[in-house]
């Protein structure tokens, strides 16, 4: 139970954040598929898809030193963007954006079809 209002509470932040973006198809995003939890920088995130099916939120689960932390891989003109917003560990952060910044295209999309299929 506490798992899901740390996820909803996070899924809120991310929400209020969205729908100010002006990234085209990107604002407003609804991103409740999910979540799979994935580990990037040795430690666990939980991953949910957007209604886009192009996007997904990466939160930093329960126990992660990241927490409170969410990264967003959406697509732009020029390939993925991965942005993120915390005050979680840096060195926590760090190493998960070096793991998330190498996923292609296919490795976004297969997690996008695994939130989904949950």
């Amino acid at each position: 139970m506490r798992r899901v209002i740390y996820a909803a509470g996070c899924l809120l932040l991310f929400a209020g954040q969205a729908s100010g973006a002006t990234t085209g198809p990107s604002s407003g995003l609804n991103c409740k598929a999910g979540p799979v939890t994935r580990t990037y920088g040795k430690t666990n995130w939980l991953v949910y898809g957007c209604d886009d099916d192009r996007s997904v939120i990466v939160v930093a689960a329960p126990g992660n030193p990241a927490s409170p932390f969410y990264f967003r891989l959406s697509p732009g003109k020029d390939g993925y963007h991965l942005t993120g917003e915390g005050t979680g560990s840096k060195d926590a952060t760090d190493s998960a954006y070096r793991d998330l910044n190498m996923l292609s295209e296919k490795d976004i999309a297969t997690l996008i079809a695994k939130t989904r299929h949950r």
